[in-house]
């Protein structure tokens, strides 16, 4: 019975009873004043008793009849709606089986089978209901699905069925809903917006400061036409911003053609022929996601810079929240000069001076490179008449023998400190320097980046999508062979002249070892002149060698890891490490680096597990860049 007219009926019998109480208290009044009308009163109260009952019963029926009429009515007009719905409509089982579908839906796919589309429908809809009985009734569950050419919004609702068993079994009702030039719209919307690029040619000055005017003039001619060329094969345009730099905007659905040539335009810069030895290069920074064309032109500068912190010769996309990079296989060539190592000297100067507190930290599983330029930093902030604490929490094996010799030093007694006391003392005024990372998720203690408000950053390594974005100074030299050797420059311009301690002179001289191998891997004329001027220190060279000795039976893991390496193509060594191992990161990567002593093997790979993670160590000494093998790899994971 419908709830308004089960309302209107108990309305009725609710007066009615009000009447006849009414009417029994008149009665019993005048049955009190005379005694003759009790009698005539108990006939005259039941008689009119029975005649509203009988009214009641009356009315009641046909009240029922009517609401079955209107109730057969209803059904009739759902069964028609359903059954000559406009949209396709389909009652499935759990395994896709159809058990019922509209007119619309016979018409629709004739005799297409989609039994398998729709059950895995199913299956994405019903992983997406949960919770009790009542919220699965009430679930109604939209899906984007493809049939052919067409593209169809579903909508799922759950039906509950009794079997003969009163069990509950699942069933379906799905909708579909053509929605083809909608979601073509939407696409033709997305690939219509534009994607803002910068181009820079690299090494500007060093290419050309060596060439002719004749001859500056005809290959720069050329590798603009190139640039031109390329932008315009996309229907794209391109500015000349500056001499060395062009900005460029073209569609979103050319960009995934772009990719896949793989950025073709970096190898025909490559083929302009100069004079010169520095090969002709380009960096490219694409955006593909903003509000407005001058958000997106901003994020493409920074990307650029991302680029240029990587050692350019590559190309960067961002879209989806997300950096993906493409070329990267030219060696870097040095080209840092002196007056950005005495800016940076002499902006971190004033930087200590105005802190009330300077906290040092390196990256996690810290090296001999973090910790040398750690000490480094520290005499610095010391020189300047200021204190500073020195984070390392954690170590590996490489670090061991180090960690004990500078125990030793009476001067640091009290300067390394672990995460709690690192936490205990950090302020928003406090100025942290994080040397030989710049990842965010790779510092010794990545709660800090959030505490305070003055960062300093300075490394060498390539950088990556998680690089610290809001120091306020950074000095990032990929083309330097360490972070010791750029510590170790910023030590000889301070105003002050540090004077290090023969002790903080070895340990940065142990730090361009170990990154150079012994200065055969990544050197420069810089490298050589930073490692004389601590070797005026009086240092002990026999000292640093002992702190890279291995114990006995790290060296015969290392052997056996080594032994079992698997040579393909003739040049690259792939070895695994099978062992539970905390320390498995830091042993692959000795493993690695060991591989490249062995003669023809230019590029070596080991893999190591700690506990569900895998970690692989690439090295090179060739052409090939590991860096972007691996971070490719990561990128397809993700």
């Amino acid at each position: 019975m419908p709830n308004n007219t089960k309302k209107t009926f108990d309305t009725i019998l609710t007066k009615t009873r009000i009447y006849l109480v009414i009417i029994a208290v008149v009665l019993v009044l005048l049955c009190v004043q005379n005694i003759a009308y009790i009698i005539p009163s108990i006939i005259l109260y039941g008689l009119l008793l029975i005649y509203t009952f009988w009214t009641d019963s009356k009315n009641k029926s046909e009240l029922d009849k009517h609401i079955q009429e209107i109730t057969f009515n209803v059904d009739t007009i759902a069964k028609n709606a359903l059954i000559n719905s406009p949209f396709p409509l389909a009652i499935i089982e759990e395994d896709g089986n159809i058990i019922w579908k509209s007119v619309s839906f016979v018409n629709e796919f004739g005799n297409i089978d989609i039994r398998s589309i729709l059950t895995e429908t199913v299956k994405s809809a019903k992983a997406k209901i949960q919770g009790s009985e009542e919220a699965e009734k009430k679930a109604m569950i939209y899906e984007q699905i493809k049939i052919g050419k067409k593209d169809y919004r579903t909508i799922i609702g759950t039906i509950k069925e009794k079997n003969r068993k009163k069990k509950f079994s699942n069933m379906y009702a799905i909708y579909l809903i053509d929605n083809t030039y909608e979601v073509e719209a939407i696409k033709k919307y997305e690939e219509s917006k534009t994607c803002t690029g910068i181009i820079l040619i690299d090494s500007f000055d060093e290419l050309f400061q060596s060439m002719q005017p004749e001859e500056r003039t005809q290959v720069l001619t050329e590798i603009e036409t190139k640039i031109y060329d390329w932008v315009s094969k996309f229907g794209g345009i391109a500015i000349k911003a500056e001499r060395d730099r062009f900005v460029f905007i073209f569609e979103q659905k050319y960009l995934d053609s772009i990719i896949d040539n793989k950025f073709e335009i970096l190898g025909m810069a490559k083929d302009t022929e100069t004079e010169g030895v520095i090969p002709t290069t380009l960096s490219i920074a694409i955006v593909a996601e903003g509000e407005s064309n001058y958000e997106k032109y901003k994020e493409t500068v920074s990307a650029m810079d991302l680029v240029l912190g990587r050692g350019g010769d590559q190309a960067v996309v961002r879209r989806n929240g997300k950096y993906e990079f493409f070329g990267g296989k030219t060696q870097e060539v040095e080209k840092r000069t002196k007056v950005k190592a005495r800016t940076v000297a002499a902006a971190l100067e004033k930087l200590i001076e105005e802190a009330p507190n300077v906290l040092i930290m390196g990256h996690a599983n810290g090296d001999i490179d973090s910790m040398g330029s750690s000490l480094g930093i520290y005499r610095i902030v010391k020189s300047l008449g200021k204190t500073a604490k020195i984070i390392n929490n954690t170590y590996g094996l490489t670090l061991k023998d180090f960690i004990e010799a500078v125990e030793q030093e009476k001067e640091y007694e009290d300067v390394i400190i672990d995460k709690a006391e690192a936490l205990s003392e950090v302020n928003e005024d406090t100025l942290l320097i994080v040397v030989d990372t710049h990842k965010k998720s790779y510092v010794e203690v990545p709660e800090l980046l959030t505490k305070t408000n003055k960062i300093v950053v300075i490394d060498h390594h390539r950088r990556g999508p998680d690089y610290i974005d809001n120091a306020v100074l950074m000095f990032h030299e990929v083309y330097a062979s360490s972070a010791a050797e750029l510590v170790t420059e910023l030590l000889q311009y301070t105003k002050n002249e540090a004077q290090i301690t023969t002790f903080e002179a070895e340990s940065l001289y142990a730090g361009i070892m170990v990154d150079t191998k012994n200065f055969t891997f990544k050197t420069g004329v810089r490298t050589f002149e930073a490692a004389a001027y601590l070797r005026k220190n009086n240092i002990d060279i026999i000292k640093v060698k002992k702190w890279f000795q291995s114990d006995l039976e790290s060296y015969n893991v290392i052997s056996d890891i080594v032994k079992n390496t698997e040579v393909i193509r003739g040049t690259i060594g792939i070895a695994e490490y099978n062992e539970e191992d905390e320390n498995a990161n830091l042993i692959c990567a000795k493993a690695a680096d060991e591989l490249l002593t062995i003669s023809d093997i230019t590029v070596s790979f080991v893999l190591g597990k700690v506990k569900d993670k895998v970690y692989i160590s690439g090295r090179s000494i060739g052409d090939i860049n590991v860096q972007i093998i691996l971070e490719d790899l990561r990128r397809r994971r993700t």
